[in-house]
């Protein structure tokens, strides 16, 4: 066997082929195909070798050139493989020519994780989400292949729309996926009335976010007893659940899980899913959720920081938390200056929660005040904007005016000082109180 294969089981279903380019070192290489293969596992499959081909740019018919191809091939022959996993994204052409030239089936990075995707989704908008991802991705990869296409049966990368869907014709394709998402659009509606309540409450929102794994949904039952899934694998939750948290002071919080990130996360997931990422965007507090036991955690965390910048999610109050330090050898830390709020927990055991949570507290009392707004009958307009604003804890109707007793930050304060009782005084004390 050549060199560049790392055989990893006799016993194997899939091969993983990496391309090193110009300027990649060996090292990044390896460890992106590492997270391929934790991929594969979460889906449900094994490895039975690792490839690398290095070439200074990819071959524009077979990403790795036809001799590798053939090598590959003789490869997958001799050991009845069933599949074969591209830690690249490959083009309809690339997957067609690749399947030619080793006779088995070709799929990409972004398909699998779709698949696993496909896999983990529960909630009706969550399938819906994953079948428009895979419609629009894989569709085109399949069509063409003609009668071909039957020998896809099931198995890693099949999951989701099915066989039937894909080897519909294009108009028919058209139409589900304008159904799909008029369907999204209009679910998308029902989760912005969702936010708009969540707004008109005043409680603060927290969203968990992080690298997949991280362990957001372990913290999220441990704080909440949540109950939902917590697995050891990528991408074992992918529906975002929301539940209220009591803080020490009594003053409550929203947590909310979100899906996990991850290298070259494909473009269209996060448009698929941005309804659900854009918990992240809406919320007032980001928890930043980092594996203090994985050697790669500071790159994830690179990872999750450019992905919250896309999202337009960065510039909020954060809590930089790394999780899982009863399993970490050595605790990692960050240069001193590049981050603040940063503390060491374990959400399985519970180990530096409180310090955690007191952090979460001073940042949610930050900037409020409770105050008595009285607001005269003809400005009504006022009170909507409280209500939309603010924390409204009592409402008293007068024949002229309205005494709304509601606690606000200094945004809504600056915006309705007026109706301040002596907002003379509350005017010059307003460096200080604020």
């Amino acid at each position: 066997m050549p060199q560049n294969y790392n055989e990893k089981s006799l016993d194997c279903r899939a091969v993983l082929v990496s391309l090193q380019m110009r300027g990649m070192t060996a090292d990044e290489v390896e460890k992106s195909l590492d997270e391929l293969e934790r991929l594969l596992d979460t889906a449900g499959g094994e490895v039975f070798a690792k490839v690398v081909q290095v070439k200074d740019t990819p071959d524009i018919r077979t990403v790795v050139g036809s001799g590798k191809v053939k090598e590959i091939g003789d490869l997958c022959k001799a050991n009845d493989i069933e599949l074969v996993i591209f830690d690249t994204e490959l083009s309809p052409s690339q997957i067609r020519n690749l399947e030619e030239g080793m006779d088995v089936r070709v799929i990409d990075r972004s398909m699998l994780i779709l698949d696993i995707f496909a896999l983990h989704a529960v909630t009706g908008e969550g399938k819906l989400q994953v079948e428009l991802a895979q419609l629009k991705y894989t569709a085109p990869r399949l069509i063409g292949k003609g009668l071909e296409m039957s020998r896809l049966g099931g198995g890693i990368g099949t999951r989701g729309p099915g066989e039937s869907k894909l080897e519909s014709d294009r108009r028919h394709m058209k139409r589900r996926i304008t159904a799909l998402e008029a369907e999204l659009e209009e679910l998308d509606k029902n989760r912005s009335t969702m936010r708009a309540a969540r707004d008109r409450s005043g409680i603060a929102k927290v969203a968990i976010v992080g690298y997949t794994n991280a362990g957001k949904s372990t913290l999220l039952n441990r704080l909440t007893d949540a109950g939902i899934l917590a697995e050891d694998k990528l991408f074992a939750t992918l529906d975002p659940t929301t539940r209220k948290f009591e803080l020490p002071c009594g003053e409550s919080v929203l947590l909310t899980d979100t899906v996990g990130f991850i290298r070259k996360l494909p473009h269209h997931l996060v448009k698929a899913f941005k309804s659900t990422l854009d918990e992240a965007v809406y919320a007032d507090i980001l928890l930043i959720l980092i594996d203090a036991s994985d050697d790669e955690c500071a790159s994830e965390l690179e990872v999750t920081d450019k992905l919250l910048t896309d999202l337009g999610a960065s510039g909020k109050p954060t809590l930089y938390v790394f999780n899982k330090c009863d399993k970490a050898i050595e605790l990692p830390t960050l240069a001193d200056g590049e981050r603040e709020n940063i503390f060491y927990i374990s959400a399985k055991t519970g180990e530096g929660l409180d310090k955690m949570i007191a952090r979460l507290e001073e940042l949610v009392q930050a900037g409020k005040k409770r105050l008595v707004f009285t607001i005269p009958n003809a400005e009504q307009s006022a009170l909507n904007i409280l209500y939309k604003n603010a924390a409204v804890e009592d409402v008293e109707y007068g024949a002229e005016a309205v005494k709304v007793t509601a606690t606000v930050d200094a945004k809504v304060r600056g915006m309705l000082g007026r109706y301040l009782p002596e907002c003379d005084r509350i005017r010059k004390e307003s460096e200080e109180d604020w």
